[in-house]
């Protein structure tokens, strides 16, 4: 049977990117093929068989002795750690491809030239903009960002866009220094897959060669999140507390609004959002993170799911697991957004940073009568069963790595 080993930094579903991993990994096994994973540990993370394999945690925003943080940092520029314990891993299993999702400032990519140096083909998901933009997100100091596109570092520098921080920008300068010194990522990986138009458009504006990006779109499997097409009383956030992603905005949506909102995730947005909320006297209620199997029951419940996104999301597995329950989306209109999301069929679309408009389309969603909502809901599920299914993603992803040589 064939052979897949799959990488990222979690081991269990801390973003949507991170769920993307699990369900890939998920999906190939249960297909016949044997799979093995290489992570990093933590107390969150799922069980797994290859787990004495995986590379000590990483937290730099946490408290850490002096000590303890100048040997992260080592790792986050070069991860001899990870490269030690993947040849070990891979001294049990021998993998046809290997896939690649988020290892950066973790794992680090010290690992790709061991798994190209295997002579079967590497594939990596960008789930974000790490190949292009050094902080990720192309979002800094509250807007859209894309200064360093010339390839410079000093407004990663200037602006400090790692958590504020000198120190940690500073770190990330180097590492993106070394690595695009090395050609970690152009030279190892063979091909770029990308969740969505707008990444594979923003990547060669980038520099990136057109020939070495593939467009294949995430995958929701429907059997994992049943149609719920009732209308709720509240509205839902789920996912990462992340200043990218619009919370502010929303909780003075909310509040203008009088809309009752759940937030279930956890970040560094957490305790800001609650004080802000208290101030306002918000109908908010704060969740916290929840396992993935929790998940689907907070969408079925909802009334409608709101992603309020600031920077330009990729392909927002938040929008399509809402869709797959049978429940509208309210979006915002930038990135891969518009690619999931059609205004006024299977769901809307709002300027971002927009907290009026935000507010009038939370208030319409609550006044909306429940049979409209579940018609919408409806044709969400339907075109996320047309266009993100799990047999079409296997077929196209199967026949990727067979183009590039993988005795699949």
């Amino acid at each position: 049977m064939p052979a897949l080993l799959s990488i990222n930094n979690h081991h269990y579903r801390r973003a949507g990117s991170d769920g993307a991993f699990l369900d890939h990994d998920r999906l190939f096994r249960a297909r016949g093929w044997s799979g093995a994973v290489f992570a990093m540990r933590h107390s969150d993370n799922l069980p797994s068989p290859w787990e004495a394999y995986f590379v000590d945690e990483i937290e730099m925003s946490r408290p850490t002795p002096l000590h303890v943080r100048a040997v992260q940092a080592a790792k986050v520029l070069y991860s001899f750690e990870a490269r030690r314990r993947l040849r070990d891993l891979l001294g049990r299993f021998r993998p046809d491809v290997t896939h690649v999702h988020s290892i950066y400032h973790h794992i680090s990519p010290a690992i790709l030239p061991i798994l190209s140096g295997l002579g079967t083909p590497v594939v990596l998901t960008a789930h974000d903009y790490k190949l292009a933009c050094p902080a990720y997100k192309m979002f800094s100091r509250g807007e859209v960002c894309e200064r360093c596109q010339s390839g410079a570092l000093r407004p990663l520098l200037r602006r400090r866009c790692i958590h504020g921080s000198t120190l940690a920008s500073s770190l990330v300068a180097a590492e993106t220094a070394l690595h695009r010194a090395l050609g970690s990522y152009r030279r190892h990986v063979d091909r770029i897959v990308c969740p969505s138009r707008f990444m594979v458009d923003k990547l060669i504006e980038w520099g990136w060669p057109p020939e070495r990006l593939v467009h294949l779109r995430n995958f929701v499997d429907l059997t994992r999140w049943p149609a719920a097409p009732g209308a709720g009383g509240h509205l839902l956030y789920h996912g990462r507390l992340a200043p990218e992603k619009g919370l502010e905005t929303l909780v003075r949506a909310a509040t203008a609004a009088r809309s009752p909102l759940r937030i279930v995730g956890s970040g560094v947005m957490e305790a800001p959002l609650r004080r802000l909320a208290d101030e306002l006297d918000a109908p908010v209620v704060f969740v916290g993170h929840q396992p993935e199997a929790a998940i689907p029951a907070e969408i079925r419940a909802a009334r409608a799911v709101v992603t309020p996104s600031e920077w330009y999301e990729n392909a927002s597995l938040a929008c399509l697991e809402a869709m797959a329950c049978a429940k509208p989306v309210i979006a915002t209109r930038i990135g891969g957004n518009p690619e999931i999301v059609t205004d006024g069929e299977t769901g809307w679309l709002i300027a971002p940073g927009d907290a009026n408009a935000l507010a009038e389309r939370l208030a319409a969603v609550m006044a909306e009568p429940d049979h409209r909502l579940r018609a919408i809901g409806l044709a969400g599920r339907a075109f996320v069963a047309r266009w993100h299914g799990p047999d079409d993603y296997f077929e196209a992803t199967t026949a990727l790595y067979r183009s590039l040589g993988a005795r699949v």
